[in-house]
């Protein structure tokens, strides 16, 4: 068992470690405060080449794994997790076409997003069906050669700047989860930006409605089958999973910097706090806490790019590292007493950021059902 990186993988975790320190660290509070994405700064990203990691060369990606894409996200996020997220979601959006996607159709989306830079949005979420994808109301409508889509999505970041969106909408609403289809649908007439939401943490990322107002695409923009969207759905978020649970590694690792920076500066009864055996165990909880958090992103990451089942490993990933960036977001602002509850130190904004983790790409209670599932149907098939 050998727990290295490569040579390969350390030069981009370096590169990544290293824009983050320049380009992201310096003007997170700044783009928060302003609740607005920076755009120039994501397309920085892109030419340094720490997007589109996972899309193979020949359609001008990084041609490298989940593994290498997670490693990048947890350095990005230790800058700021509203930075980060945009090429997250991006990432999220292109995995269906990765997994199902035709040979025309990884050409004629994938190329243009990397080679020119683009941003894509995943479109699952409604303000009727969140957990339950079942209840997905947006419809599409096959006329001739075109399916015809109606309805609006919320909750969708990137929503008001991808150039391409993943949409799921159901063909046959009486028939369910079975009626779910996936679509590409290029940005264009009948693609409108709705409510730009207003969040309580990572600001720094856009997140609107998004409205599909009879807009017509080719049939060929069908990923997969009819009635497969449900399917690929699930295969992408299980896909996805680990770079969720690897920004949320990067936060907590940068709650316990802060903290630990912090306790040896910060002086009380004549010694830094750092002495004091009360916040040494404060500091030791969270330090554990982060490298069992990059073992489980590490692990549910490897399996993905092993092509193995990994459904029950990338929830226990994303739920458990999810609540440890929450826990020890909150466990830094107790390092720094007052202090940290204001906006002149960073650990504030850690635990405002946090938050959203527990929820976006399944909450956390959706994790413990499918981890729940998991186990039980692995017990019943162990029976037989």
């Amino acid at each position: 068992m050998d727990f290295a990186l490569n040579e390969e993988q350390q030069a981009l975790q370096k590169l990544a470690r290293e824009f983050t320190a320049k380009e992201i660290t310096p003007v997170a509070a700044h783009w928060d405060e302003r609740g607005e994405v920076p755009m120039e700064l994501i397309k920085k990203m892109h030419e340094t080449g720490l997007m589109n990691i996972q899309i193979p060369e020949k359609y001008g990606g990084g041609g490298l794994g989940y593994l290498e894409s997670c490693l990048v996200g947890e350095e990005l996020a230790y800058g700021c997790t509203g930075i980060s997220t945009t090429p997250m979601a991006h990432s999220l959006a292109i995995t269906p076409i990765l997994l199902a996607g035709t040979e025309e159709q990884k050409q004629k989306m994938l190329k243009p997003i990397c080679e020119e830079f683009g941003l894509a949005a995943f479109c699952l979420t409604e303000p009727g069906a969140g957990s339950d994808a079942g209840a997905v109301a947006t419809t599409a409508r096959l006329d001739g050669d075109h399916y015809v889509i109606n309805g609006t999505k919320c909750f969708i970041t990137n929503g008001s700047l991808a150039r391409l969106y993943t949409v799921f909408a159901s063909e046959d609403r009486t028939k369910g989860l079975k009626g779910l289809s996936a679509f590409l649908v290029p940005a264009g007439p009948g693609v409108k930006a709705g409510k730009e939401e207003k969040k309580l943490g990572q600001r720094a990322s856009n997140t609107t409605e998004v409205v599909f107002d009879d807009v017509r695409i080719p049939r060929a923009n069908l990923i997969g089958k009819s009635g497969e969207g449900f399917k690929i759905a699930m295969m992408t978020l299980d896909n996805a999973r680990a770079a969720c649970a690897a920004a949320a590694t990067g936060l907590s690792r940068r709650a316990l910097d802060e903290a630990v920076r912090y306790s040896n500066e910060r002086v009380q009864f004549g010694q830094p706090i750092s002495a004091q055996q009360a916040i040494q165990f404060i500091l030791a909880d969270m330090a554990m806490k982060v490298e069992t958090s990059r073992l489980m992103y590490l692990q549910a990451a490897w399996m993905t790019d092993q092509k193995m089942k990994q459904t029950v490993q990338s929830a226990m990933a994303k739920c458990l590292c999810a609540d440890t960036a929450m826990d020890v977001s909150t466990m830094a602002i107790q390092v720094f007493g007052g202090y940290g509850y204001m906006k002149d130190y960073p650990v504030e904004k850690l635990m405002r950021d946090a938050k959203l983790m527990q929820i976006y790409e399944g909450t956390n209670q959706i994790q413990r059902v499918v981890i729940g599932r998991g186990l039980t149907a692995a017990a019943s098939r162990s029976k037989g």
